[in-house]
């Protein structure tokens, strides 16, 4: 999701902790968008607000390895990108600053446990909301909606579309919905169909042309081309659709509510283009805010 002064140029460091991020001391590392923080914040009925103000703190489950989104700088220890600045952008607006956060890194097999767990208190990392997973937590949102897309490199011109696959080696992350999307459509030839565990390792093969193509959520794919926009870059519409969420715990209904209302005054009032256009925005694809569905 008047903050259109926002300043650019607070630089957030981290404290490594165990698989958790604590924000507070300064660092050349970056440049996110700084909040305002809200003062005297009450959501009352939310169990989820009132652990929070017990600890003085907000654990917020988040990625760390993808770039333009979710991700830790090794050397820093430093967060930044798209989700994590709508996760500091909400943070704020329930009144906690950048030194009353702590990033928790929590893989994606792992995300409704620690949710339902109380492990986080909220959840922002490529999080597609399906009712599957609504069976277990809540999601507030959209606050993107992402889609599958393709990422080539700078000089492609024969690569426009999953209709233009066909002989081209397509590398994607074992076991992902995007490739098996690629196998089922017989989008290209099952040989050409090349998986390793990571995304940067596809994204290196690219580089090195030993593939011709890497395929997932176009929100991870901008994140690699805003890092290299010289060398890589996103093409053609995407052709599905993932609606992004901030996951919740299921039953804290004021939570969800509370959050909603944050993200829509950031549409409204261009925090949220201001996000997208100092992260996933470098990457040279335009986009918009979603329409909020209020899960």
């Amino acid at each position: 999701m008047k903050l259109r002064t926002l300043a650019a140029g607070l630089l957030v460091g981290a404290l490594a902790l165990t698989a958790c991020g604590k924000e507070g001391s300064p660092s050349s590392a970056g440049s996110p968008v700084s909040q305002p923080v809200a003062a005297n914040v009450q959501v009352a009925g939310s169990p989820t607000f009132d652990t929070m103000t017990q600890r003085g703190r907000v654990v917020i489950g988040v990625k760390d390895d993808q770039p333009g989104l979710g991700f830790k700088d090794a050397t820093t220890g430093q967060y930044s990108g798209f989700d994590i600045d709508i996760a500091r952008l909400v943070a704020a607006q329930l009144g906690y600053g950048v030194d009353k956060i702590d990033f928790k890194t929590v893989p994606s097999a792992a995300r409704e446990d620690a949710i339902s767990r109380g492990e986080v208190d909220y959840y922002v990392g490529t999080y597609t909301i399906n009712d599957k997973r609504k069976e277990r937590v809540s999601f507030a949102g959209p606050y993107f909606v992402a889609g599958q897309g393709l990422l080539v490199r700078k000089d492609e011109s024969d690569i426009t579309g999953p209709q233009t696959l066909m002989g081209k080696k397509v590398c994607s992350v074992t076991g992902s919905t995007p490739i098996q999307r690629v196998r089922d459509q017989g989008l290209t030839e099952p040989g050409n169909i090349v998986e390793f565990q990571t995304y940067t390792q596809c994204v290196d093969q690219l580089l090195n042309k030993q593939v011709d193509v890497v395929t997932t959520d176009d929100a991870i794919l901008k994140g690699y081309a805003s890092q290299q926009p010289d060398q890589l870059k996103v093409v053609g519409e995407t052709f599905s659709q993932e609606p992004y969420g901030i996951g919740l715990n299921k039953d804290d209904a004021a939570l969800r509510g509370k959050i909603n209302d944050i993200l829509q005054a950031a549409y409204d009032d261009g925090t949220w283009q201001t996000i997208y256009d100092n992260t996933l925005g470098k990457s040279g694809s335009p986009a918009s805010p979603p329409a909020l569905q209020r899960y």
